[in-house]
């Protein structure tokens, strides 16, 4: 493969015309607490906050990475072993990405000569951190870091072609052969333990979740509640499963950070549980509305019958009379909140 340079110069850094300068990035709860925060990141200037932190909360490794010093010497622990952690640089990235990308290039031969290797690497650079390009979320993730920090781990199930034999290998390391891939559509059989079966699948998504990529399945082929088993008895039905999905996927951080996996469930339009199946959205929506009311409301009603029971005072000095024989205010505090349906655990917690 030849290759010819369009945004960078022959034997110079392809960041010599990008500026990059310290950013910060933070996450913060409504009531202003930090979740998380992550200074002195070095990005291109014309990065948007949006960017920055995408790639700071998601992309950057969290660990694992080799540490150096302000003179690019190993950071080193008191037993002098080189010190880890996280990815500060943008830099980092992008030479975990189109580095990776380059030394598999060259190992299987993709490259007519190291000129073109080179100028492979050095345009990718120039349009990683200019952003005319980028890759899917987990190349983000997952793919050099094997290549630039050395990490390794078991082979979580994947699997790769080998380019000798051209066969399917099951890959001892997780990181030489990292999974790339975006999205996946994958089949289930109406079954539930053995392989390509219900809870099969969990364990297939689950892998798929973790290194930040998205799955989908048509689950027509399970059968519908109440339909018998081979075994007696009768399903429970396909929306159980569906649940635990679902849970699963919620629980599974997408590429271990903050991101909920990403997942598509379809059912065909004859299908037992079809009704069902397009009412559960709405109905989980109808709850989140009913807790989010019944909490504001049990708020309410249980500082009504705070403000009831004090007689005198202030916050700081306060009269308090809990008997509602002796406090008629606190009594039709304790009536009404009966009547919203304030659990009386609740109320009791009040006099205590």
């Amino acid at each position: 493969m030849k290759l010819k340079r369009f945004f960078t110069r022959e034997g110079e850094s392809p960041y010599s015309r990008i500026n990059f300068v310290k950013k910060t990035s933070e996450i913060k709860n409504p009531d202003g607490s930090t979740v998380f925060l992550h200074e002195n990141i070095d990005v291109p200037e014309n990065w948007s906050q949006v960017a920055i932190d995408i790639l700071a909360q998601k992309y950057f490794r969290k660990a694992g990475v080799p540490l150096f010093d302000k003179k690019g010497k190993p950071s080193l622990d008191e037993n002098g072993d080189q010190k880890t952690g996280g990815e500060q640089d943008a830099k980092q990235i992008f030479h975990r990405l189109a580095g990776c990308w380059k030394y598999w290039g060259e190992k299987h031969n993709y490259f007519d000569t190291e000129e073109d290797a080179q100028v492979f690497y050095d345009e990718l650079c120039y349009m990683l951190a200019s952003q005319i390009a980028a890759p899917n979320s987990p190349q983000w993730f997952n793919t050099g870091l094997n290549f630039a920090y050395g990490i390794t781990g078991s082979s979580q199930g994947h699997y790769y072609v080998d380019p000798e034999s051209h066969t399917l290998q099951q890959a001892k390391n997780a990181y030489e052969h990292p999974q790339p891939h975006a999205c996946f559509i994958q089949s289930v059989a109406d079954d539930l333990v053995n392989e390509g079966g219900i809870m099969d699948l969990w364990v297939r998504e689950a892998r798929l979740f973790k290194y930040g990529s998205g799955t989908g399945s048509n689950f027509s082929n399970i059968r519908g509640s109440k339909e018998p088993l081979s075994g007696g008895g009768n399903s429970s039905g396909l929306m159980s499963f569906l649940r635990i999905g679902d849970r699963a996927a919620g629980a599974i951080k997408s590429g271990g950070t903050t991101r909920r996996a990403a997942k598509m469930v379809c059912l065909d339009l004859d299908h037992p549980d079809i009704l069902e199946f397009i009412d559960w959205k709405v109905i989980e929506e109808q709850k989140v509305a009913a807790l989010v009311t019944g909490s504001k409301v049990i708020k309410q009603q249980l500082k009504n019958v705070f403000d009831a029971a004090r007689i005198s005072g202030d916050n700081g000095n306060s009269v308090y009379e809990i008997d509602p024989e002796k406090n008629k205010n606190l009594k039709a505090a304790l009536k009404t909140a009966k009547q919203f349906m304030v659990p009386q655990t609740y109320i009791k917690k009040c006099s205590t």
